[in-house]
């Protein structure tokens, strides 16, 4: 968190409003008192506070009362009540109306810390939840459909987007596995004038030749055993349209010269046919492959990769825009949650904390898989670390060999590494300002890129 949470303490005694006041002060929290509720909110609409600390017995407007008017203020306020033994009952009912705690008098100070801290804590959470769906929400309103992010890198994926689609340009995507080709395929394409025809997949990693032939071109009913009927390929399915070639550099060679001829003349014959097929598309090819390379082996047709290679949009890996990750993993989370029809909603710091710190050698789809897998096994409205399905290797939990200290340094300098010494991004992911981590650097003596 960037700073201390603003605490205002409302109580009618005055001992306790000045030993809490002392109390918070001197832990460098911003704090204030109001004798009672009518005070109270009269503060709230001079000034903006984080968390109130409320007496539930006090004459005139109790603390049930001024908790319901808070609530109507300023949903996002979090409220701790204030009671004696003999008021438990009540405040009970406080946190059925939306309390965070209670505590009870007299105060042990270091459970009284440790409870703002957690409310704090709990109201950062609701805060980054409630701008990540605003975020979300935007995004999918837009014309880049789920492709979720704000990293320099994915902004890069989306000018380029938006220049090439209204284009009839052929497109290839590169990237590692999982980056999410296939979404900007169908974002260039729901840009382009042949939106309101079909965009066609055609999956080209893993498939024979013979099969991959079919798949494309269609046959004929008779051409091979086994062929019933006449069946349409995805050329022909796409005839007015795009045809998105995901994995292209897997197909042989044959299939290569084959598709290179249709690509110059737009005309293609069934498997088993006789007659030239006439048709209109637009090409969008996807690889998680090094085309030049493959070129160089002689594994890929020069023409064919010059003739695909018009408009090229590299997509980043997820180690490299991970101040995306938390609007990724929000975004999974709430969907898998919607589909799934469970409750959760938020994820906790900690959680967030080992998202950061993985590596996510299966990128974007790893990161949902995970969340997904995360949204199953919890039954409660936060997704904690122990949820996250992460292999050897994350970082280690509290009560691990590391200290406390030790994790701290190892995870800043994780992130400082994945931000090239970036401080302003650094503090950003790590959500704590830029003082904060210059102090931890100096504390930790952490090295910076150059």
């Amino acid at each position: 968190m960037n700073s201390k949470p603003r605490i205002l303490i409302v109580d009618d005694e005055q001992v306790v409003r000045e030993s809490l006041y002392e109390w918070f002060t001197e832990d460098g929290y911003p704090v204030d008192t109001a004798a009672d509720g009518k005070q109270a909110l009269n503060m709230l609409q001079e000034s903006a506070w984080d968390i109130l600390l409320i007496d539930i017995k006090m004459p005139g407007m109790d603390g049930m009362e001024l908790q319901q008017k808070i609530k109507q203020i300023d949903p996002s306020i979090v409220i701790i009540i204030m009671t004696a033994y003999a008021s438990v009952d009540t405040a009970v009912q406080a946190l059925k109306e939306g309390a965070f705690d209670y505590v009870t008098k007299p105060f042990d100070p270091d459970d009284l810390e440790n409870l703002i801290n957690n409310a704090a804590e709990r109201q950062h959470l609701a805060r980054e939840n409630r701008r990540l769906k605003q975020t979300i929400e935007s995004i999918s309103k837009s014309e880049m459909g789920e492709i979720v992010g704000e990293s320099e890198g994915i902004q890069k994926v989306k000018d380029l987007i938006r220049t090439v689609g209204p284009t009839d340009t052929s497109v290839l995507i590169s990237g590692e596995s999982g980056t999410g080709k296939e979404l900007v395929a169908k974002a260039i394409h729901q840009q382009s004038p042949r939106r309101h025809m079909p965009l066609v997949t055609a999956h080209c990693a893993g498939l024979p030749e013979g099969l991959i032939e079919s798949e494309l071109f269609g046959h004929e009913k008779g051409a091979f055993t086994g062929a019933e009927y006449r069946r349409k390929g995805k050329f022909e399915l796409a005839d007015g349209g795009t045809i998105f070639f995901d994995e292209i550099g897997d197909i042989s060679l044959k299939t290569q010269i084959d598709l290179l001829r249709i690509l110059q003349e737009k005309n293609f014959t069934r498997i088993g046919g006789n007659r030239p097929i006439e048709i209109d598309f637009r090409v969008i090819a996807a690889t998680n492959r090094d085309l030049e390379v493959a070129v160089q082996k002689d594994k890929f047709r020069l023409d064919l990769y010059y003739r695909i290679n018009v408009f090229c949009i590299h997509l980043p890996p997820l180690r490299e825009r991970a101040t995306d990750i938390p609007l990724l993993a929000q975004f999974f989370l709430e969907k898998a949650a919607k589909e799934m029809g469970k409750q959760a909603s938020r994820i906790s710091q900690a959680a967030m904390d080992r998202l950061y710190s993985y590596p996510w050698p299966g990128n974007v789809r790893e990161l949902q898989n995970a969340m997904e897998r995360a949204v199953v096994v919890e039954n409660g409205e936060e997704i904690k670390p122990e949820d996250l399905p992460l292999p050897e290797g994350a970082p280690p939990e509290k009560g691990d060999d590391l200290s406390l200290a030790e994790q701290e340094k190892h995870h800043i300098q994780a992130v400082l590494d994945r931000m090239e010494g970036n401080v302003s991004r650094a503090a950003k992911a790590l959500q704590i300002d830029r003082v904060t981590l210059y102090n931890k650097i100096r504390k930790y003596d952490l090295k910076r890129p150059e």
